[in-house]
């Protein structure tokens, strides 16, 4: 699912203009994107936790070359946590996917 898909699907659902729901979503997006930069924790209620992590500098392997060592320096990452509602649901598609089908 895209930006535009969703756009799409709540202007649909709620009969809002395309643009209104577009600007609010991109608003939202631009927010959270704010608040993460900024080094806080974003937390939606049922939905998930957003925060920023430090991941620790280590060392890689270039696919090319094996023998070769890489360093790969720290950087700061996003890091999601799905709330309980959405862990659920998601748990549910298990047998699914496991099968084979969707």
């Amino acid at each position: 699912m895209t930006k535009r898909d969703l756009v799409i699907q709540i202007s649909n659902e709620t009969g809002l203009i395309q643009q209104d729901v577009l600007a609010v979503v991109q608003k939202t997006l631009d927010h959270i994107t704010a608040a993460l930069t900024k080094g806080e924790t974003v937390e939606l209620r049922n939905f998930g936790v957003f925060e920023v992590k430090l991941r620790k500098p280590r060392i890689g392997r270039n696919p090319n070359d094996p023998g070769k060592d890489v360093q790969i320096p720290c950087r700061a990452v996003v890091k999601f946590k799905p709330g309980k509602e959405m862990r659920e649901v998601v748990l549910k598609l298990t047998d699914k996917l496991a099968n084979g089908t969707e």
